[in-house]
């Protein structure tokens, strides 16, 4: 139990939900308004839920149809809360000036969560996933050991030899 009434599996649900809607209202219910959030896409860690909300509409214009699902057991010890996710969706829209690459990705995330005090709502939310993965499956960055990559590293002065 996360608190009176409220479930860690049913907060964790509404999380994900969230995220798959596109609707940046559903964080308000789940989150204190007091809300810190961070994840590898944030240049600061975010305060508020209506900052949390404009980066989900960020991330929503370069991938609308991102489904976000729990990839694991949910973990808590009923004021820390670990979820793991799978996040798959094509991006379809330019991202902090990167061009869409129409690309489907599948990335696997945990947001490490610490619960307010009453134990309801969501109030520190850290995202954790391999960005430099996800670089590499949207072809922002060549895959290692391909002739891309050695050309990238020999422009970049590693003397790495074709």
């Amino acid at each position: 139990m996360a608190g009176p009434g409220v479930s860690v599996d049913r907060l964790a649900d509404a999380w994900e939900a969230a995220w798959s809607g596109g609707d940046s209202g559903a964080f308000m219910a789940l989150c204190a308004p007091d809300l810190h959030y961070e994840d590898p896409l944030t240049r600061n860690p975010l305060h508020g839920v209506p900052a949390l909300a404009a980066h989900a509409e960020r991330l929503w214009r370069a991938f609308p149809d991102v489904a976000v699902a729990s990839a694991g057991e949910r973990l808590s010890d009923g004021r820390f809360v670990a979820l793991p996710v799978r996040a798959v969706g094509h991006n379809t829209g330019g991202l902090d000036g990167l061009p869409a690459s129409h690309r489907e990705i599948e990335l696997h995330a945990v947001f490490w969560c610490e619960l307010d005090l009453g134990r309801t709502r969501l109030w520190r939310v850290r995202g954790v996933y391999d960005a430099y993965g996800a670089a590499i499956a949207l072809g922002l960055i060549p895959r290692p050991g391909t002739l891309r990559n050695r050309a990238v590293l020999a422009l970049q002065g590693y003397g790495i030899r074709f």
